[in-house]
């Protein structure tokens, strides 16, 4: 039987100051969130290992959840985060260099104000510079960014990609399109996985359903097909809407009616294969 991977979630220690995009009504995730408490979701919710991926866009972070990970079995693979439009990159990308934990890199796209900052000729530059290093590139984004997703990555067609969240969609408005068509677009591109997770917080976090996120999760298999998606929980972001083990029992949910083959991709092969995980 393959195993289980979350290949998304987090881990923090909290400050106001550095989690300022915490709002009042995320009042749950205003505390620490380490190693102990993901060994236990995981262990709870029969999950194998784990990709944890930044939160804050620090260096300082990066060298930090390379230490968890190097003291945590469970942890494979750590996405971080590194200056991609700075003349510091090629020392930055020296110092992880032998760090085998450091699976990928990403930048909160979906934060910057211009809705063209992956297009940029800097932030292009740093990314061209991953090739060669075996980090994969993770995506993050919203819905309107898909447009200049497909045009980034077009640019670089050597370098590995994985969309975060499926870019957002708007599910608690139950909109698909352009979301769905655009979306396609992107998975044309086969170096480009996708990540089944964040879902629940683009939905009425009250009152969410399977039957509210299936349409999203049947567009992403069409699109990208098992052998390109992974399961990840987005824990703790995801705790606004679902606990850790309901979020797992969706999914699986979800994928009940697969062959074993698929489902085995979606749950862990697929991050694996992708992030190189041992």
């Amino acid at each position: 039987m393959a195993e289980t991977i979350d290949a998304h979630h987090h881990l923090w220690r909290y400050s106001a100051d550095d989690y300022g995009w915490i709002s009042p009504e995320m009042e749950v995730l205003r505390r620490d969130f380490v190693v102990r408490d993901l060994d236990r979701e995981l262990r709870d919710a029969g999950i194998d290992g784990s990709v944890v991926v930044q939160a804050r866009q620090s260096v300082e972070e990066t060298r930090w959840l390379l230490e968890v990970a190097a003291e945590d079995e469970a942890i494979r693979g750590v996405v971080g985060w590194v200056p991609l439009a700075s003349a510091e990159l090629p020392g930055v990308l020296r110092e992880f260099a032998d760090c085998g934990k450091l699976k990928g890199v990403r930048h909160v796209v979906q934060d910057e104000p211009d809705d063209d900052f992956i297009l940029g000729e800097d932030f292009n530059r740093g990314v061209a510079a991953l090739v060669g290093t075996g980090l994969v590139y993770d995506i993050l984004i919203h819905e309107r960014h898909l447009p200049q997703a497909v045009r980034f990555v077009e640019r670089h067609r050597e370098q590995a990609f994985v969309l975060d969240h499926l870019a957002k969609p708007r599910i608690r408005d139950g909109i698909l399109e352009p979301w769905r068509e655009n979306l396609m677009r992107l998975a044309e591109h086969d170096n480009v996985s996708c990540k089944l997770s964040g879902l629940v917080t683009e939905a009425d976090w009250g009152y969410w359903s399977l039957d509210d996120l299936r349409p999203y999760m049947d567009a992403a298999l069409e699109a990208f097909g098992a052998e390109r998606l992974m399961a990840g929980s987005d824990w703790p972001v995801c705790l606004v809407a679902s606990d850790y083990g309901r979020w797992w029992e969706t999914l699986r949910e979800w994928a009940a009616g697969m062959r074993e083959a698929d489902r085995e991709q979606i749950f862990g092969l697929t991050a694996k294969r992708v992030y190189r995980l041992g």
